[in-house]
């Protein structure tokens, strides 16, 4: 996520779950801060100064008279840490200067820091391109994916960490630096000079046409562009030929509010309310509306959400709805509906503080209260895995209040965004995934191998077509070199019971080589079952009503039983 750079305290809003503030993170933070909060204009409580005076002294007893010497800096950051953590409030945290000013240097948040354009990850002893990015100095090099970079300004870069070589391939725009690369297939190393540049990661990796004027928008987060992206991907499927529109914010977990008010403010009338934040403090209740006039009236929309879609992807999503302006498809969304600040902190510091939660035009909070702290994971074997591995809920709960739309059409509360029309992905048989499970104890080791074993495809079949599809024979090979040269643990009963699994990440791992994300997108739309009805609804619909009809249609063939897509009556 992206920050204001205020020097004042406050900072710019951000998206995330859960608000507290209670006058032991008042008193820890003045205490880091250097004087106490009577001098930062908190309100005063004999009750409260007590307590600061209270932990004052326990403070200078066990900086003064503990047995062994202690780090009087270290104990105040943690019980820093210690009153946040009473919050159950997984983003709301205290951030040291250091990691600080390394997330920012990592972001590319700091102007006065560029890169060379590399998506970088250690394989083995050495640091391996996984891909150059489009318009980088790598790229336009001739950096490919899969060369290693053994050595960076004339140091040998062996059993480097991934952040070791990250830090030395960053630095001011302009500046150059040089590397060794080894390629495979080529004997000896060859030597690169880059010029170093500002890297803009982007938003929407691609845009495209699909069939009968469906164009295709992924957005992958919600960063400072991403409203502008999305604008100039709209204008130029227009250009061919653009009749109806998915917007894909599958696995999209937000980012920045103001972009997600500039997404949602593309598809409205200008003067349509899109958000309300509420918060204790002053300053933090506020409304916000579309201010430009709609991009495209009239044109058939759908949005594609999953349960990895989140805050951001939720205010689009959830506003379009409220709006009846655009068919939300998929599963029920993760319900990270609260907004963030940044406090800067004297030092350098930073305290992240969820100060506000949101609510859709309608009412609605998208924040779902979960028994479990936030970001606790389950362990996989209780998870339910869709074909290319990733973990797929059921849906969402049967019993949520309903509400009405602008236009009357009944939407669900209970936090998240249930979408109009629930479509869960395909899923692996119950065999398939404990195989799966089974391969996942090496997934670094297959992640890798599969990495590698594209890079080698890609390079021995110079002519490869886009509807390429491995052999019986290509898989053996593959689990040979599982087996041999990674000694994975795996039996061959196993790794032919995961066969579809292993596939689809091979062909897309290679499509992604080959041709890119596009690539890779295009190569696996056969395996996405929701795309596929979101099309079909598309090609049906001439005007945004007729999403909502084929929707109700759909629901109520859904009760009869599902078929292959997931939607009946749409195959």
């Amino acid at each position: 996520m992206a920050e204001n750079d205020n020097m004042n305290s406050q900072m710019r809003p951000q998206l995330s779950p859960g608000s507290l503030w209670g006058p032991l993170v008042v008193l820890v933070v003045a205490l880091v801060t250097g004087g106490w909060f009577l001098q930062r204009g908190v309100a005063q409580s004999t009750n409260v100064y007590l307590q600061a005076r209270l932990f004052q002294e326990v403070l200078d007893y066990v900086t003064e008279q503990y047995v062994d010497p202690v780090d009087q800096s270290a104990l105040i950051e943690s019980a820093i840490t210690g009153v946040l953590e009473e919050l159950n409030d997984a983003h709301t945290s205290f951030i040291d200067s250091e990691t600080w000013d390394a997330l920012r240097f990592r972001s590319g948040a700091d102007a006065d820091y560029g890169g060379v354009g590399l998506e970088i990850q250690k394989q083995g002893e050495w640091v391996t391109v996984i891909t150059p990015l489009p318009g980088g100095p790598a790229l336009r090099a001739g950096i490919r994916a899969g060369d290693r970079v053994i050595d960076v300004e004339g140091v040998s870069a062996k059993d480097w960490a991934t952040d070791q070589a990250a830090n030395l391939l960053r630095g001011r725009p302009g500046t150059d630096v040089s590397l060794l690369i080894d390629r495979p297939g080529v004997d000896e190393p060859i030597p690169f000079t880059l010029t170093r540049a500002v890297i803009e990661l982007l938003s929407v990796p691609f845009a495209t046409m699909l069939e009968e004027g469906v164009g295709y928008i992924p957005l992958a987060v919600f960063s400072e562009t991403s409203g502008r992206e999305v604008h100039d991907a709209i204008e130029r499927l227009q250009e061919e030929g653009l009749t109806s529109l998915i917007l894909d914010l599958r696995d999209n977990p937000g980012g920045l509010l103001e972009e997600g008010v500039g997404v949602a403010d593309l598809f409205l009338e200008d003067g349509s309310p899109i958000l309300e934040t509420r918060g204790r403090a002053a300053g933090q209740d506020q409304h916000y509306g579309a201010v430009n006039p709609e991009m495209v009236p009239g044109l058939p929309v759908v949005v594609l959400v999953n349960e990895r879609s989140a805050s951001a992807s939720e205010i689009v999503a959830g506003a379009l709805q409220d709006h009846d302006r655009a068919l939300v498809m998929g599963n029920r969304t993760y319900g990270k509906g609260s907004v963030q600040t940044l406090f800067r902190l004297s030092g350098g510091s930073i305290l992240r503080l969820t100060t506000a939660r949101w609510f859709t035009p309608v009412g609605r909070s998208i924040q779902i209260v979960r028994d479990e702290p936030e970001g606790s994971a389950l362990p996989v074997e209780s998870l339910t895995l869709g074909v290319g591995g990733e973990p797929v809920t059921r849906g969402a709960p049967e019993e949520l209040p309903t509400q009405e739309s602008l236009g009357g059409r009944t939407i669900y509360g209970g936090g998240g965004i249930t979408p109009d029309l629930v479509v869960l992905p395909d899923t692996l048989s119950a065999s398939e995934q404990a195989s799966v499970q089974r391969l996942f104890r090496s997934a670094g080791i297959f992640a890798t191998a599969s990495f590698n074993h594209a890079v080698s495809y890609v390079q021995d079949h110079a002519d490869l077509e886009p509807g390429f599809t491995l052999s019986a024979a290509d898989l053996d090979r593959f689990y040979q070199t599982l087996v041999d040269e990674h000694e994975v643990v795996l039996d061959e009963s196993d790794f032919m019971t995961a066969q579809r699994y292993v596939r689809y990440q091979l062909e897309r791992e290679i499509a992604l080589q080959a041709w890119g994300k596009e690539g890779a997108f295009l190569r696996t739309l056969g395996n996405d079952g929701l795309l596929r009805d979101a099309i079909e609804i598309l090609k049906r619909a001439e005007i945004p009503e007729a999403l909502f009809d084929l929707a109700s249609d759909a629901r109520q063939t859904q009760a009869v039983g599902a078929s292959a897509s997931g939607v009946p009556g749409l195959n």
